[in-house]
């Protein structure tokens, strides 16, 4: 079984087409929770609405805003399944996203899997820009920069255990994945396109101040380097950002 880690807040508009596209998978053996982060619109009565027409659907509801980080371990704690993936309340995947990395991870005895991805914007409509997976992603090359688009990955449970994200503002995804790949790398990943991420207006996708300040903040608080390594890391982060990594964003 597989357990789909979806935090919300404030998703009325999109929440329904997420847990839809987790529905229509066509892989049925998943679990997903939804925690909610004290939302103040129409989520909970949306989610609790489908939670009434499918069982596989779990919802936990925090009291007050504890932030990302918390609800997605939230999420890890309450799982039952041999595997967990990754879905946020605003994107989307398709429908045979589960089926193709389980059967990849099977036959190369990954215990890391991820894929590539499309952009789309908040009505849904296509950016025409792919985010293509590297075919393999060493602990080394992800501390380089991030790698794996967090609504793609799914880790392996019965292989190392549930590992869980650093309770930090932003960039917790970042940090599990160096932790998972630490503990039992490389991840294989799929060149296939299997999920849709939704860019939102002040994300850190489209903020490029804010993605430098938090990843800084990774590597000096996450992963508890010194301030002088920290900025030989962000240096090394800025160079692979934007001349290396760039290269994997397509245009369809």
């Amino acid at each position: 079984m597989v357990s789909i880690i979806t935090p919300s807040y404030n998703s009325e508009q999109f929440i329904a087409t997420t847990i839809t596209s987790v529905i229509n998978q066509t892989y049925k053996d998943w679990e997903l929770i939804i925690v909610d982060d004290a939302s103040v619109d129409n989520t909970c009565n949306i989610v609790l609405d489908f939670c009434q027409k499918d069982k596989r659907i779990k919802f936990i509801k925090q009291s007050k805003n504890l932030g990302t980080g918390v609800s997605r371990n939230t999420a890890i704690k309450a799982a039952q399944g041999n595997y967990i993936a990754f879905l946020d309340s605003d994107d989307i995947w398709k429908p045979n996203k589960l089926e193709k990395q389980l059967a990849v991870m099977k036959s190369k005895k990954a215990a890391i899997c991820f894929s590539s991805y499309e952009l789309i914007n908040e009505q849904g409509e296509s950016l025409n820009k792919l985010i293509e997976a590297l075919p393999k992603l060493s602990f080394q090359k992800q501390l380089k920069c991030n790698y794996i688009g967090n609504l793609t990955g799914i880790y392996d449970v019965n292989a190392m255990g549930k590992i869980f994200m650093p309770e930090i503002k932003k960039r917790q995804d970042w940090v599990m994945w160096l932790y998972l790949l630490k503990k039992e790398g490389p991840a294989i990943g799929i060149k296939e396109s299997l999920a849709y991420y939704r860019v939102r207006e002040g994300s850190i996708s489209s903020n490029k101040f804010n993605l430098i300040a938090y990843n800084f903040n990774v590597f000096r608080k996450a992963l508890g380097f010194g301030f002088f390594k920290s900025t030989r890391h962000l240096t090394i982060f800025l160079y692979e950002y934007f001349f290396v990594k760039s290269k994997q964003t397509k245009s369809l």
